[in-house]
């Protein structure tokens, strides 16, 4: 299975890492190792000192398929849930400077933490989903899949022009604005809607 991460797909989030607006979307992949599952909790790694959390509507691959119409997107996959994508910020701004790639800041063991997933079909539409993140009891992070700049279908279809998507792979679709550091301590809970679907001890 594969990990694809959608970056830059929020305005707002774009204008506080001070990036530019891509004309198509802009995508890395991570490992399975990456996986942080059940609720478990992430351990901050000793080879960065600026972990941050990027709160992101995640769905999950039901179809193999290749060069997905965006019309026929909608059929690939059939649950929606959210994810965390743990960045090593201080050394994604070096990769970034360096022109280096990303998957040493991004792909780390437990950088991807997913929640519970719930049947799309409990949602009238999947483009207007709303999803919030508390960190220690206070809320950081407020998005909407309206905002997204490219949405999931559009993102299923751009994705399989390039490599085959399978049953089971996993999509990250972006983050919006409020990204920030962790610390030993903090807890954070994400929830879809009204619903928690993902809680995470840091330690």
């Amino acid at each position: 299975m594969k990990i694809i991460c959608i970056g830059r797909n929020y305005s707002e989030h774009i204008q506080e890492l001070h990036s530019t607006i891509p004309k198509d979307p802009v995508f890395f992949c991570k490992p399975d190792t990456a996986l942080l599952l059940h609720n478990r909790p992430f351990y901050l790694p000793d080879f960065s000192k600026e972990i941050h959390y990027e709160t992101e509507l995640i769905i999950k691959i039901d179809r193999v398929g290749k060069n997905i119409e965006p019309k026929f997107a909608s059929s690939y996959y059939n649950s929606i849930g959210l994810g965390f994508d743990f960045t090593a910020r201080d050394i994604q701004r070096k990769c970034t400077k360096d022109g280096l790639p990303w998957e040493i800041c991004k792909g780390f063991d437990h950088s991807a933490a997913i929640g519970e997933f719930v049947p799309k079909t409990e949602f009238t539409d999947v483009n207007h989903l709303a999803f919030h993140l508390l960190k220690n009891g206070e809320l950081v992070q407020k998005g909407n899949s309206e905002d997204m700049l490219f949405n999931i279908d559009e993102l299923i279809s751009y994705v399989s022009r390039f490599m085959t998507l399978q049953m089971g792979d996993i999509l990250f679709t972006g983050t919006p604005t409020g990204v920030g550091p962790l610390k030993i301590g903090d807890h954070l809970e994400a929830f879809l809607e009204n619903s928690s679907l993902l809680k995470c001890e840091i330690k």
